[in-house]
């Protein structure tokens, strides 16, 4: 079984700040990319940020220069650091991880239970 636990979403004004973090653990033999997504009210969920195990880093154009993704191989986890929050941020904050559970297993993917995160004007 593998689990995603995803922390440190919240409220905070605009041109505020957030770190989110998103632990992967269970039974576990190697993570390819891990990312985040959002999904706002009546939208699509929609990538944010993807990093690979080489550490390549991709975001979506809204977010470029505010929003840092970065992992801790070691400890399985992901963090998105967002700065000069906007309220068009507002949404529902999902983490996910490609993951082989064994060495022979193919790449899945799995899915963290997502965190709000509200930005005010």
């Amino acid at each position: 079984q593998v689990q995603l636990v995803e922390s440190g979403g919240g409220m905070v004004q605009a041109g505020g700040s957030l770190r989110l973090s998103c632990a992967a653990s269970g039974s576990i033999f190697s993570i390819n990319a891990m990312g985040w997504y959002r999904q706002a009210p009546g939208k699509q969920r929609e990538l944010v940020a993807a990093i690979t195990s080489g550490e390549d880093t991709n975001y979506t154009d809204s977010v470029k220069g505010r929003f840092t993704i970065s992992r801790d191989k070691i400890r399985n986890t992901v963090y998105l650091q967002m700065n000069s929050l906007k309220p068009e941020d507002t949404a529902v904050y999902y983490c996910n991880a490609d993951l082989r559970r064994r060495s022979f297993s193919s790449v899945g993917r799995y899915w963290g239970q997502g965190t709000q995160v509200t930005v005010s004007s």
